[in-house]
């Protein structure tokens, strides 16, 4: 969802459409942090955005995507090309179908849709970005994912030179991925339409362990879809995980690495420097993945390879409420970030041969 975003003076207009050159990208992120672009148009209605991206690729300029900056990381240098900052409106709701225009603030949305009584997003209440970021990342929490409500994007495929409907079956969703995050360069969302469930108020089946608890009912229980969205903003703050412009734990992407996905070989021999590190009776945490694969946790893994909350004496720092989150502390540069990031990779590598992968997209700079 971004932060508050204070435009430099002297802006200038093209066509219609706000244009800024030199543009300082760093307010548009959760980060806070980059350098500037050549130039920034903000768009502001789909056929803006069609226009701004054929502009770029006619002419061969590069360019970046960005909509509520929740999940990029921008080298010091910026961007020398152009950034188009998708920010559209549109919520429409027809029963239990939803239509969102890619700018919409994704928290705001999720609050309609419990409004509303609808349930089957209630539990990705507080998550920073925007609609349109939603299928890229496949993004999930609190045992939803938007694969399972998503039914079509509409998209701008820039290959093709056209408007296209790509239908959930055709995302190819997984863990926090899709053929959008596989393939960048030629996606832009326009509008995510869903497919919510009316159950009178009441929530999706509460699925995620800590929720259940929480709510103080068993996991697959229904509670009212306003209480699931409360409490998940609660378990979320108390995360640093619900943007907050006076909490530096906030100033983050969220969760910095993707939980790893091991083969089964590869939990064998994991298993084994586990045991190797905390002893024989040590056990980490293994979920099912598919496939005979085991997904297990990388904030135990950062915490168990010796980097606590807090860790770190820069202006970048672990957040002092979660180990996966990787913040800024005021005055942190982009390389000071990756600075903290490289080393986690690296700890955590030597300690248990497994090695992290950042979620955030990079721009200009890489681990």
């Amino acid at each position: 969802m971004g932060c508050p975003y204070t435009p430099p003076e002297a802006p200038h207009t093209l066509g219609g459409v706000h244009v800024l050159h030199d543009a300082p990208l760093a307010p548009l992120t959760t980060f806070r942090l980059g350098g500037p672009a050549a130039r920034l148009i903000t768009a502001t209605s789909d056929a803006e955005v069609i226009a701004a991206v054929r502009e770029a690729d006619d002419s061969g300029t590069p360019l970046l995507i960005i909509g509520g900056g929740s999940n990029l990381v921008i080298g010091d240098k910026g961007f020398d090309g152009t950034a188009l900052r998708i920010a559209t409106t549109g919520f429409v709701l027809d029963g239990a179908e939803l239509e969102l225009a890619a700018g919409e603030v994704w928290t705001e949305a999720v609050a309609r849709t419990v409004e509303a009584g609808l349930a089957g997003i209630e539990c990705l209440a507080g998550i920073p970005g925007s609609a349109g970021a939603t299928p890229i990342q496949n993004v999930g929490a609190y045992g939803q994912e938007v694969s399972s409500t998503i039914t079509e994007v509409i998209a701008y495929d820039r290959k093709a030179g056209e408007t296209v409907t790509i239908p959930n079956a055709e995302c190819d969703f997984s863990y926090r991925h899709s053929r959008f995050k596989a393939d960048p360069e030629r996606f832009v969302v326009l509008r995510v339409r869903f497919r919510l469930e009316d159950a009178s108020g009441m929530s999706a089946p509460i699925a995620y362990p800590e929720t259940a608890r929480t709510l103080g009912v068993e996991a697959g229980e229904r509670v009212p879809a306003a209480a699931a969205r409360e409490t998940v903003l609660k378990l979320r703050a108390g995360k640093g995980m619900v943007l907050d412009p006076e909490d530096h734990d906030s100033w983050s992407a969220g969760s910095f690495f993707t939980n790893p996905i091991l083969t089964a070989e590869e939990f064998t021999a994991f298993h084994a420097r586990v045991a190797e590190r905390l002893g024989p009776d040590a056990a980490p945490p293994a979920f099912p993945a598919g496939d005979g694969r085991v997904k297990t946790s990388a904030a135990w893994l950062i915490d168990k390879a010796g980097f606590t909350k807090g860790y770190g004496q820069g202006p970048a720092r672990i957040s002092s409420k979660h180990t996966l989150a990787l913040t800024n502390r005021g005055g942190a540069t982009t390389e000071d970030l990756l600075a903290l990031a490289r080393e986690v990779v690296a700890g955590v590598r030597e300690a248990f041969g497994v090695t992290l992968v950042n979620e955030p997209v990079t721009v200009g700079v890489s681990l």
